[in-house]
């Protein structure tokens, strides 16, 4: 029996899980021959061998059609979409851009650092680099358990990168900016941030090796996906939990065994972040925290699925006063992905977006996860509990899931 870091690990077989019902799956299984076996039974996970788990989850993810005979042109537009993005957007007031047919444009006449138009370059530029300094914070430290973020990519960004074209990376404009990143609230819970014990390191920023010019690291990537994003989203920007949605994404996608497809993981990731986004970005937007949709409403239907499912364990924390909110606002947002370690995110994710339903198997999986604690929570005392809650003692995401699956049964 593999263990479930090594079930979720690249190069394994996922373990059993829920898996896509009905027309989604019988569609998926018809793309290729070699997809036909994996996806067999409905309780099958997405193997990562020969690229099958990036490729589902570009098409769970509405990036790619069924229709594989579209996947072609499709790709080359939105790959030629984003290059475009980053010419527009990554960019310096009064820099030229050469070789990209563009003429040197001196605008310093009409337009300078200090002027106070709100459509001003500078003052955009400004502005922007509020939102960057918060992004390049958090993607330094994304994944600290692991190497791969801190690494060099083998795909470097030779538009960003290649000095003639005059652009500058963001890690270099986070370097020489010398503005002050503004504080934003983010600990909407009152109780407890976004981070957790799992994700702590003792490694300071400065430890990081400097990569060679020429070279970008992983994390990078990261910050540019999450830039561009939020750019083209100025309703939403940046807030802090993004890059741990991104995350996943990229390094999924980014370890592609086919190196047409990783080559192109920084373009794919983004699409598929912005489509995920789409589907769980109510999470992030404050205003709507108390509405039908916001994650105030998520938290009481996890409670709510609890007392349906074990109505002695719910009594329980709420006479100890737990609120969901002091667990399970981190444990929504932002899928799970800090309660477990990377394979194991991942695993999940397979779950969680072959869900017809759309992230209501997220639900169950909560509940599964409070009541495989359940003889430890219902004698322990407030302290404990929520020491337990908020550094979750159960690595097992096999067993979980299971869990999950028989509640969702259990209906």
């Amino acid at each position: 029996m593999k263990s479930p870091a090594q079930a979720g690990a690249p190069g394994s077989p996922g373990v059993t899980a829920p898996w896509a019902r009905g027309i989604r799956r019988r569609q998926i299984v018809t793309l290729s021959d070699s997809l036909a076996s994996p996806f067999t039974s409905l309780r099958a996970g997405i193997p990562f061998e020969g690229g099958l788990r990036c490729l589902c989850w570009k098409i769970l993810l509405n990036y790619l059609p069924l229709e594989k005979a579209l996947w072609s042109s499709l790709l080359k537009k939105q790959r030629d979409l984003y290059s475009q993005f980053l010419k527009e957007m990554i960019i310096q007031p009064g820099i030229a851009k050469a070789n990209l047919g563009v003429s040197r444009e001196d605008v310093t006449l009409e337009d300078h650092p200090l002027n106070p138009n709100p459509d001003s370059r500078w003052n955009t530029y400004f502005k922007d680099n509020e939102v960057l300094l918060q992004i390049d914070k958090d993607v330094r430290r994304l994944y600290p358990d692991m190497a791969f973020f801190q690494r060099p990519t083998d795909y470097p960004c030779l538009l960003i990168l290649d000095p003639q074209n005059e652009f500058e990376t963001l890690r270099k404009r986070v370097e020489q900016t010398t503005l002050k990143s503004q504080t934003v609230a983010r600990n909407r819970s009152g109780v407890t941030n976004v981070s957790s014990p799992l994700k702590t390191t003792s490694n300071s920023l400065s430890e990081y090796e400097v990569l060679p010019n020429g070279c970008e690291a992983h994390w990078e990537v990261v910050e540019r996906i999450l830039f561009i994003y939020a750019k083209l989203n100025p309703g939403i920007a940046y807030v802090q939990g993004m890059n741990e949605i991104v995350g996943p994404l990229y390094y999924t996608f980014a370890t592609d065994p086919n190196s047409e497809w990783k080559e192109h993981a920084e373009a794919d990731t983004f699409f598929c972040f912005t489509n995920l986004m789409a589907e769980i970005r109510d999470n992030f937007i404050k205003s709507l925290d108390d509405s039908q949709c916001g994650i105030t409403y998520k938290m009481e239907k996890v409670y709510s699925t609890l007392k349906e499912k074990d109505v002695e364990l719910y009594l329980k924390l709420q006479e100890q006063n737990i609120k969901p909110q002091f667990f399970a606002f981190r444990w929504l947002m932002l899928l799970l992905s800090q309660e477990f370690l990377l394979p194991d995110v991942i695993r999940i994710w397979d779950s969680l977006f072959a869900d017809d339903k759309r992230f209501d198997f997220l639900l169950l999986v909560c509940c599964a996860m409070l009541i495989l604690i359940r003889d430890q929570l219902l004698e322990g005392d407030f302290t404990l509990n929520m020491r337990l809650l908020q550094d979750y003692p159960i690595s097992d995401v096999h067993l979980i899931l299971k869990k999950a699956k028989e509640l969702q049964d259990s209906k």
